[in-house]
């Protein structure tokens, strides 16, 4: 190691140590940007425009960044509030309580423009007035929360972990959980010789604490505009609950379904847009719905045995657009992981030809990548919308519309 090397190593950061840093920008995961003398920190628990005292929590070897947390706040932002948990900033679910619901929703916005430019190639302009919409009924950003995992410390009380850490915390109360969960009293429960609980508020019937969750241990129902869907306990279905009448309608509003469409449906899941754009197709319709889980594809099959439009494929969606037989369809909706779909998929599904193709985004980050994977093959991105179903937290959920540049020019609004 040379001197000038020497010296670089020398200044680094370490854990532990506090620093005074200008706030400059929001980043992606619920932290924001700071730097001292070169060296950038992603920090909590602050806001753009602020100065902070922050404490190092992370000082990874490769040091290009290193993670902090703020331990005081030197100058505010017109957007800090007083959290409204006791537990904000020390468990590690909720990164934006000290944030109004417009600012987090300004952050959210931000963070979702940048992926867009930056991954996904598109111009900064176009996207400057880019909202993320409130869900119905959500005035405060509180009780939305269906479905909650509580960890179960070896005294037998059940808690939440402390961000990026296997640490329990016990609380009291979750402010994001709905009234149903609240009043299972999970949190002041005697749990000893389990390790976790599973809690959910279905919307079809009542709520439940499931010890040590597995497949198979318990059912839950839950109904969207009179359909019933019939779901293991453990299978996914969307946390918030006006997400799943509100993504239909953006799905159904962007794609213009009609009687006697092929709908190919990726990453289906229980079957939410399956069984909802099977009434737009109708009997002389076709949707193709592929899942990989097992867990999610039964409970398809419970719930949308009377609509025999749908057949269930139960298989990764790379490896079933590789082998099917299906060489074109009229529109796909997706609603991948949170790691996209990739470029192969994208390619993949691209060359099915739809008309339109609905793109259903929890990671604004991967949107952005597979946005332009899809221009990469011909097609261009014509609208999206940004709802806050994660409110208090820095998940955001987009629905974007993808068009081949054939299409009218004139689709392209937002």
């Amino acid at each position: 190691m040379n001197e000038s090397e020497f010296r670089a190593e020398s200044q680094r950061l370490a854990r532990g140590d506090v620093v005074d840093v200008e706030i400059t920008a929001v980043a992606h995961g619920g932290v924001c940007v700071g730097r001292y003398e070169g060296q950038v920190l992603f920090v909590r628990h602050c806001l753009p425009g602020e100065r902070v005292r922050a404490r190092v929590t992370d000082a990874p070897k490769h040091g290009r960044f290193v993670r902090a947390d703020t331990e005081s706040v030197l100058r505010s932002s017109a957007d800090r509030v007083i959290a409204p948990c006791a537990y904000a900033g020390i468990c590690g679910g909720c990164d934006w309580q000290h944030v109004s619901l417009e600012g987090q929703r300004a952050l959210k916005a931000t963070v979702i423009r940048e992926g867009l430019v930056r991954l996904g190639g598109e111009p900064p302009e176009r996207w400057s007035d880019l909202q993320v919409e409130a869900m119905p009924n959500d005035d405060d950003g509180l009780g939305w929360r269906t479905r909650m995992r509580f960890a179960v410390t070896r005294a037998g009380r059940a808690g939440l972990r402390r961000y990026r850490s296997h640490e329990i915390v016990p609380v009291d109360s979750c402010l994001l959980s709905t009234s149903q969960i609240r009043d299972l009293q999970v949190l002041r429960r005697d749990w000893a010789g389990t390790r976790e609980i599973l809690a959910v508020s279905p919307s079809a019937s009542p709520a439940i604490a499931v010890p040590d969750p597995q497949p198979g241990r318990a059912r839950i129902q839950e109904m969207v505009d009179d359909h019933v869907w019939r779901l293991d306990a453990t299978a996914f279905w969307q946390v918030h609950p006006e997400a799943p009448r509100t993504f239909i309608a953006a799905v159904r509003d962007m794609l213009q379904p009609q009687a006697g469409d092929h709908v190919v449906d990726l990453y289906s899941g229980a079957g939410l847009f399956a069984g909802a754009l099977a009434d737009d197709v109708g009997p002389t319709g076709r949707i193709d719905a592929v899942e990989s889980d097992p867990i999610a594809v039964r409970a398809a099959k419970r719930s949308l045995h009377g609509q025999p439009q749908v057949s269930l494929h139960e298989s990764a969606v790379h490896r079933w657009l590789r082998s099917t037989m299906v060489t074109s369809c009229d529109l796909v909706v997706l609603d991948p992981p949170r790691t996209g779909a990739g470029v192969r998929t994208m390619t993949s599904i691209l060359s099915l030809r739809p008309r339109a193709v609905a793109y259903v985004a929890c990671d604004p980050v991967a949107l952005g990548r597979d946005v332009a994977a899809a221009k990469q093959a011909g097609w261009r991105l014509a609208h999206v919308r940004a709802f806050d179903a994660f409110p208090m937290t820095h998940h955001v959920e987009c629905i974007a519309l993808l068009l081949p540049n054939s299409a009218a020019e004139g689709d392209e609004s937002h």
